[in-house]
């Protein structure tokens, strides 16, 4: 095997490419859906490599390469989670790009026979202003119907709009209920931490967690007919254990945690968490031979396929979390899911050619790139565009 020339902690080394691990081989092409857990991919979208996607300027979206790849993770079995943070929404997708999204995504759904859910937010109101609940309600009915047009399943995300508003619990209850009161099938429910998005802080009225986990589950037992689950991604397992356990019979708890993955979907004698992680992007075939051997009761294979995956999620998803979206579009890139390592809102620039480097080793490590060879010769080019040359 060749080697690569990498700007890591301590200066430029020369980085030998690994055998790949035993278990690659072993790894689905394709795959049925799990019956045991309900398993969503937040999916990314690719970036036009020719139309300029610069910060602040509108999305230009490969749609070719974008609804491809939201055929390669139905093709595993998963479903896909569209529309949401792991697609940069509000973070580079704006809502014109993302209406268009939701509308092609469903219809390649019902084209592949693929699970969709997609996200419902308030991103189309202006982010440099207050807004009223009223027009936050109304914001959030208008993307509402677009996704329920799709045919898709609805998301509540956690929204800025309405953070930067609300004056306590009551408020958020008149949002969701109303929201809730409305949505023709039963939703998902979006709680983001605010390592996520920093404007999320103190969702659900209170930065204590412990009252706002009070106040959500208040309102999911209030409406529990219209509540297929709740997402949560606040990075605590004990945290999300105790929701899971504290939510009403039939209620989905749906991991978002991208730190501690494989021992909640595994869960305990009390139960277990279902998923919908951004960090199954790039882990998708990984994800299919786990859920495969869970479905099978080989709990020691779905330890073996996940377990060392850890690293590189913990490398992606580090601090500042928001920009976790570089590595899985570097990794997509890397993995030969898109030509160029280019992100609308240009979000290829968050990370630094260190972070990006240290994720190539992590990944080659974990079995994640298919072709090394070709990960490399990507992984040269990438780091060429950074100044760092071999």
């Amino acid at each position: 095997m060749s080697s690569i020339l990498l700007p890591l902690a301590g200066g430029a080394v020369r980085y030998a490419l690994p055998a790949p691990p035993p278990l690659l081989s072993s790894l689905p092409d394709t795959a049925p859906q799990a019956r045991s857990r309900t398993v969503f991919a937040a999916a990314h979208v690719v970036a036009h490599p020719h139309r300029p996607n610069g910060p602040g300027l509108p999305a230009a979206v490969d749609w070719d390469a974008t609804l491809a790849f939201r055929h390669h993770l139905w093709s595993l079995g998963l479903g896909v989670a569209d529309a949401m943070d792991t697609a940069q929404r509000g973070m580079g997708l704006d809502w014109a790009a993302t209406r268009e999204l939701i509308e092609r995504s469903g219809a390649a759904a019902r084209g592949a026979g693929g699970r969709l859910a997609c996200g419902v937010g308030t991103d189309q109101l202006d982010p440099d202003r207050l807004h009223s609940l009223k027009e936050i309600i109304a914001a959030y009915e208008e993307q509402l119907e677009v996704v329920e047009q799709a045919g898709a399943q609805v998301v509540l995300m956690a929204g800025r709009a309405l953070a930067a508003t609300a004056d306590g619990p009551d408020d958020y209850a008149e949002v969701y209920g109303r929201l809730l009161t409305q949505a023709t099938h039963p939703v998902i429910i979006h709680w983001l931490g605010d390592m996520f998005d920093p404007a999320l802080a103190g969702y659900w009225g209170s930065r204590d967690l412990d009252a706002a986990t009070a106040t959500v589950v208040e309102l999911i037992r209030e409406h529990r007919d219209k509540v297929d689950g709740i997402k949560v991604s606040l990075l605590d397992a004990g945290r999300e254990i105790a929701l899971r356990r504290a939510l009403p019979a039939g209620v989905r708890l749906y991991t978002g945690d991208d730190f501690h993955y494989p021992e909640l979907i595994l869960g305990d004698e009390q139960g277990f968490s279902h998923a919908l992680l951004g960090v199954f992007d790039p882990l998708a075939r990984h994800a299919a031979a786990a859920l495969a051997a869970l479905d099978r009761g080989d709990v020691e294979t779905y330890r073996a396929v996940l377990e060392p995956t850890l690293p590189l999620a913990r490398h992606v998803f580090a601090a500042p979390t928001r920009h976790y979206k570089t590595g899985v579009v570097l990794l997509a890139h890397l993995a030969g899911h898109q030509d160029r390592f280019t992100m609308v809102g240009g979000a290829q620039d968050h990370r630094d050619a260190n972070h990006l480097s240290q994720l190539f080793v992590l990944a080659a490590e974990a079995g994640v790139l298919p072709d090394l060879e070709l990960a490399a010769a990507r992984m040269r080019h990438v780091l060429a565009e950074r100044g760092f040359e071999q």
